[in-house]
């Protein structure tokens, strides 16, 4: 049977910012434990992992430069469902995008003739840069060879990012809801959230939390696969993703999942659990014509198809987690 929400959880709260409440949720999940009769983690017969991609405050709440519409009612989704089967969820495994001030793809890095940064979400190619409509403001030669290495990929062109999720500001962070459920469930259930960071090389950019989109550039090394990371995510019997962005995070994530699957053990494809109503796409930016590349939520719906197909599971929050 599903679980009941604990006291202190309120949906309004999803999408606020506020500081979170340790003392309150530590002693609402000792009683909730006995009451409910909660065991452990470790005791789990079958290891379900809830996977959540960035459910930062820079792109789930309100105001923040990066918001994904969306994604409010997303968290509000996922916390429900997490609480609800919070007897069923062995572990909470969280990314967390992390930047600085100079990195490729914030304007800082990108100035015009007239030294002016390009607005949030330009495109920037190879040939722009060639041609001088953009110009690096340090490592000019690293920054076309990346543009080049990341056009040849097929996946992305280089899009100008507001500066979001800045290590010590307060849009990097997990949601404050978000942050009290992962206290929660750690104290009900006797066992540590697991946070990776991600983001920080400033001359890739790191979609996925696996790996950068770039791992050389110009002989020098960017990143690498996240080997530790994928070898304890493929150790659960089944895992729930979700977060933001669809079109972005989420997805590279996914396709990274799929493409070490598909090279290590194929019949692991259905432990991924993809929790469709908890995630949302980038809008597409307004620009006519727009680039397919750059229609963003189209981009996402035909991926997500194609995970299912190769042997991801489509899932949602109202669906019961049968163990």
């Amino acid at each position: 049977m599903a679980l009941p929400i604990p006291r202190f959880h309120e949906d309004a709260r999803a999408g606020q910012l506020y500081l979170e409440r340790a003392a309150e949720v530590a002693q609402e999940a000792r009683r909730y434990a006995e009451t409910h009769r909660v065991r452990p983690a470790r005791e789990d017969r079958v290891r379900v992992a809830a996977f959540g991609i960035d459910v930062q405050v820079a792109f789930c709440t309100p105001g923040a430069s990066l918001f994904v519409p969306g994604a409010v009612e997303d968290t509000q989704r996922a916390l429900r469902w997490l609480y609800t089967n919070l007897d069923r969820v062995s572990e909470l495994v969280f990314s967390l995008d992390t930047h600085r001030a100079f990195q490729i793809f914030h304007p800082s890095w990108w100035q015009d003739a007239g030294g002016l940064p390009p607005p949030p979400l330009t495109p920037i190619t190879a040939e722009d840069i060639r041609d001088g409509r953009w110009k690096p403001t340090r490592y000019p030669e690293e920054s076309l060879a990346y543009c080049e290495r990341l056009e040849s990929s097929g996946k992305y062109i280089l899009t100008v990012w507001p500066f979001h999720a800045l290590l010590g500001g307060l849009s990097h962070p997990l949601v404050p809801a978000v942050y009290e459920a992962s206290l929660f469930h750690a104290l009900a259930r006797d066992t540590q959230t697991w946070f990776e960071l991600k983001g920080e090389h400033p001359l890739t950019e790191n979609y996925s939390v696996l790996s950068p989109e770039v791992t050389e550039v110009r002989g020098q090394k960017v990143g690498e696969f996240n080997t530790a990371l994928f070898d304890r995510l493929m150790a659960f019997d089944r895992v729930y993703v979700f977060g933001q962005a669809k079109s972005h995070c989420v997805l590279s994530t996914l396709m990274d999942l799929r493409q070490h699957i598909e090279k290590k053990d194929p019949s692991k494809m259905g432990r991924i659990h993809i929790l469709e109503d908890a995630m949302s796409p980038v809008p597409a930016p307004p620009l006519d014509p727009l680039p397919p590349s750059l229609d963003f939520p189209r981009v996402a719906d035909a991926a997500i198809e194609e995970l299912r197909q190769a042997g991801m599971r489509l899932v949602k929050t109202s669906d019961p987690v049968e163990l």
